[in-house]
């Protein structure tokens, strides 16, 4: 483990409030020393390391020029926000991130008063600004009180549709409340679309390195005396900056671009901001994703996300892969299908390395499109690809999928148009905990009309459904896998086209069925071995369809045998729920099968390791022989053959 730094200043800290006792001077000696301890942190607990790096001047501007939790700080996807947990009475835990039982890796209301607004997904954050700057007005109460509302928002999560539809608002509504526009010219992979252009020519070249030379010289007009100093101010600033129309044109002053890394601007700015604003301000500060610590600055994603790491090197500590990973065969096996036919093209939403797509946008980069934070735009734009002749897929985690279902529903399902959906991180997830678990996409995709639902139980069965879904012409199909490695089964060299709505037989046994859709499968055959032990063998069955269902297995199935239980990575009105309901139509249950539906709990489960996680929601392989015993009715039998 590397040495903790020496941080004297930061040990000072416990609250926002005790950052007041220093002088400007010593605020930058503490943002160091911050900096220091949240790679040292990040070190021990991985996590995203780049996007804190770069907010941690201003984190600290923020925290000593307002007065949190009284005014709501709010932090756009919250991934950047682990120097403010550790200014907010959380650096005593901050080695537990994104750890079972430890603090989370975003905001989170529930955790600390600093943190007013959970998050973890883009561009809500102006939204949830412009509530609490309505609430306050119209003497609303909360916890720590009700204050200004300062919302820090990326140049990669302002590309989304509601980023613009909260600030027309607030500009209509002309409420007092703060935009800081986080511009470090990088998200997640490489900003694209014209916002991010815009943004890119208000600092690119000579204009913005003559603003920044002159910026601290014009910083000195704005504190007393102010009315006419900060008037000039104020138009020196923009027209130095090229930029600022646009936001102007939707109701707020805008203010920058200046340096985010510089305390001798931010902190004068923010402080005349604070005591001159009367309606909405949008400040526009330029950072650094990875700011300051090297092996962060020269990655391509900039220190993004990481596993633990050494500090000296920045070498990450991976776990060697047993088998490829389910998003690296969707990726290659899609390159595969595209070299075949040459309609196939790809839609994502701002997640090119996440989907895998970054292998088909380098063979293919006519035919990937990378739409920036704006799911809704990308699943219509998809919708329409279809409708003009080509094959796309829509690859999504399913969590960001969620975003675009009135899209879904009305643009694709309706028209019954082919676009593929491929769900990426179906299940639960790991260390980004609920926010990002894929609970829902069964149930929400397959009670649509003509929508096909398939879930990969392995990567040979994800290869089979992508060409499945390739091949699929008559409406749209989705097809969902886990993140983290496949189970090392054999993949097949081309994919075979699958019958839509029709399972696979796995073991033929008696008494109970076991009928999983998706990567239990695994568990089941864990759980059916230790089943064997006592006498039991289950038939399995891998459904491979939540919608068609194989109707005629399931009914063959509840016939031949005494129970039927379902087991699925999703929640309740899933798979499950359509298998029950067939049941019921078909008056199965008249003549006494006993079933039972194992889904994921009705509760947002914290993060933990995945295998933890389905620990909580009980359906690991222990948990499915003790479902089995009991539907059976001999679970207290432990010491005896059945």
């Amino acid at each position: 483990m590397s040495a903790r730094p020496d941080t004297p200043l930061l040990d000072r800290v416990t609250i926002p409030a005790d950052l007041k006792q220093f002088s400007d001077g010593e605020l930058v000696q503490v943002a160091q020393e911050l900096r220091q301890e949240t790679v040292s942190a990040v070190s021990e607990t991985g996590g995203h390391l780049g996007a804190g790096l770069g907010v941690v001047e201003l984190t600290v501007a923020l925290h000593a020029i307002f007065d949190t939790p009284r005014d709501k700080l709010i932090w756009d996807v919250g991934h950047q926000c682990y120097p403010h947990k550790i200014l907010t009475g959380r650096r005593e835990r901050i080695r537990t991130l994104r750890q079972e039982g430890g603090l989370s890796g975003f905001t989170k209301r529930s955790e600390s008063v600093y943190d007013p607004f959970g998050a973890a997904h883009s561009s809500t954050s102006i939204s949830a600004a412009l509530g609490f700057a309505v609430a306050r007005d119209l003497g609303g109460q909360c916890a720590g009180g009700l204050g200004d509302a300062i919302a820090v928002i990326g140049d990669g999560s302002i590309s989304a549709g509601m980023a613009y539809e909260a600030m027309n608002n607030a500009g209509h509504l002309d409420k007092r409340l703060f935009v800081i526009l986080n511009d470090n010219d990088m998200s997640i992979a490489p900003p694209v679309g014209a916002m991010s252009s815009y943004l890119s020519r208000l600092y690119a070249g000579e204009p913005f390195q003559e603003f920044r030379a002159a910026a601290k010289g014009a910083v000195s007009l704005l504190p007393e005396p102010f009315r006419e100093g900060a008037k000039r101010a104020k138009e020196m600033l923009k027209g130095m900056a090229v930029g600022g129309t646009l936001f102007e044109e939707l109701g707020f002053s805008y203010v920058g671009p200046i340096d985010g890394h510089d305390m001798s601007q931010l902190l004068p700015v923010l402080r005349t901001l604070r005591q001159r604003a009367t309606g909405p301000v949008l400040l526009h500060v330029i950072t650094r994703k990875g700011k300051g610590y090297g092996p962060a600055e020269q990655a391509r994603d900039r220190g993004h996300a990481t596993a633990k790491f050494d500090v000296l090197t920045g070498k990450q500590h991976k776990a060697p892969s047993n088998a490829p990973s389910y998003t690296s065969v969707f990726g290659q096996t899609l390159v595969e299908e595209a070299a075949r036919d040459d309609r196939i093209c790809a839609v994502t939403a701002a997640m090119p390395d996440g989907t895998g797509l970054n292998l088909f946008a380098e063979r293919f980069p006519s035919r990937c499109f990378d739409v920036a934070i704006a799911e809704q735009h990308g699943v219509t734009f998809a919708a329409a690809l279809a409708a003009g002749g080509m094959k796309p897929f829509c690859a999504m985690y399913s969590t960001f999928l969620q975003r675009g279902y009135d899209q879904v529903v009305h643009d694709v399902a309706i028209q019954r148009l082919p676009v593929r959906f491929a769900i990426d991180r179906a299940g639960l997830v790991g260390a980004d905990g609920a926010t990002h678990a894929g609970s829902f996409d069964i149930a929400y995709l397959a009670n649509l009309p003509g929508m096909v639902v398939m879930a990969a139980a392995d990567e040979a069965e994800l290869k089979h459904m992508i060409a499945t879904a390739a091949a699929h012409d008559t409406g749209p199909i989705a097809f969902r896998y886990p993140r983290g490695e496949g189970v090392g089964v054999d993949l097949p060299e081309r994919g075979t086209v699958l019958e839509i709505g029709k399972g696979r037989l796995i073991q033929q046994g008696k008494r109970v069925a076991l009928l999983s859709l998706g990567t239990r499968l695994e568990e089941v055959r864990k759980a059916a071995e230790a089943l064997g032990a006592r006498g039991i063998t289950p038939t399995i069955v891998d459904a491979r369809f939540a919608k068609p269902l194989d109707e005629d297995l399931i009914l063959t199935l509840a016939g031949d045998h005494e129970a039927l239980i379902t087991i699925e990575e999703g929640a309740i009105g899933g798979f499950g729920s359509h298998v029950a309901q067939l049941l019921a139509e078909n008056a199965v249950f008249d003549t006494g099968l006993r079933f039972r539906s194992m889904v994921l709990p009705d509760t947002f489960i914290d993060q933990a390791s995945p295998r933890a996680m389905y620990d909580v929601a009980a359906m690991n392989a222990e948990h499915i022989e003790a479902r089995v015993l009991d539907t059976l009715g001999i679970t207290r039998l432990d010491s005896r053959r059945a």
